[in-house]
């Protein structure tokens, strides 16, 4: 009985040691890219508990903004602090959170409009089969979600966009929302742009980047069984009233609500800024969290 004491002791004081200790981040890991033909760099948020289980998770892709990398959400973004913080208070599930680095000039998330630089494609053809052949990640749908701020936001739109059946959920925050504008204005504008690596593409290149990076054109020439997808995925989209995102971030509300897309759509006090974006992290976990679980 004494000895039976000791191992129960014993369990409860690993079990409050590990919940004590908190998730791990490993600031920079690297993958290498046959696509894009150099190594990239990652930081990986693994949460409480998963060295000392065999237990398989579900994962955020976490997407920065232009300017910084991988490190952004780890640094500013204190994500280790509020993902053991929501965790901990139970608002959000255990999740492994991988946060990519692409900081690429001018280029970002997408592939370029040439075909010579898909960074697009390595993030679904090499990123994420890494992710899940390397750490103990749930890989079904249900299991996997997007987040990001404002480049990062306009890479979570289209990501998801571009393949619904690979999202649960998508939080694009202060979210750059891409084309509105006539495709001849942008041909116009990105031609007047000798630093954008587009601006020397042919009139076809540039026509085909712009549809396929406007949520209008994605929305509306969707197939049936594209938009059931669409419509599957659970949108939580906010961002600032002082932010200068908000006109398009507003656009896309009504473009949803129309379209009958539904979604979540948050207007809060606040700017483009680390702030902000600390505030909406843990809602973020939250509100992804009821697509990781029974709800």
């Amino acid at each position: 009985m004494k000895k039976l004491m000791i191992v129960v002791v014993f369990m409860c004081f690993t079990i409050s040691m590990v919940h004590a200790q908190g998730g791990l981040v490993y600031e920079t890991k690297t993958v290498k890219s046959e696509i894009l033909k150099m190594d990239r760099k990652y930081s990986i948020y693994l949460p409480p508990g998963y060295n000392e289980s065999d237990q398989s998770y579900p994962v955020l892709y976490l997407l920065h903004g232009s300017g910084d990398d991988h490190t952004g959400w780890v640094q500013f973004g204190q994500v280790q602090h509020i993902a053991d913080k929501a965790i901990a208070d139970g608002i959000a599930a255990r999740m492994i959170i991988v946060m990519p680095d692409a900081n690429t000039g001018t280029r970002g998330y997408f592939n370029v409009a040439q075909g010579n630089f898909n960074y697009e494609d390595f993030f679904f053809k090499e990123l994420i089969p890494h992710i899940e052949k390397t750490y103990r990640v749930r890989t079904d749908r249900r299991y996997r979600a997007v987040a990001g701020l404002s480049m990062g936001g306009g890479g979570t739109i289209f990501y998801a966009l571009h393949h619904p059946e690979l999202f649960a959920a998508a939080c694009p925050l202060s979210a750059s929302t891409g084309n509105w504008d006539d495709v001849e204005q942008y041909k116009q504008r990105l031609r007047s742009n000798k630093n954008n690596p587009a601006a020397g593409a042919t009139d076809k290149q540039i026509e085909d980047y712009f549809y396929r990076h406007s949520i209008e054109s994605l929305i509306n020439n969707a197939s049936e069984e594209e938009m059931r997808r669409i419509k599957s995925i659970r949108w939580y989209v906010s961002c600032g009233d002082d932010d200068f995102l908000y006109e398009g971030n507003a656009r896309m509300h009504i473009l949803f609500r129309q379209k009958e897309i539904p979604h979540e759509f948050r207007i809060k006090d606040g700017g483009h800024t680390w702030t902000y974006w600390r505030m909406e992290l843990p809602l973020v976990m939250e509100f992804i969290s009821k697509s990781f679980n029974q709800y």
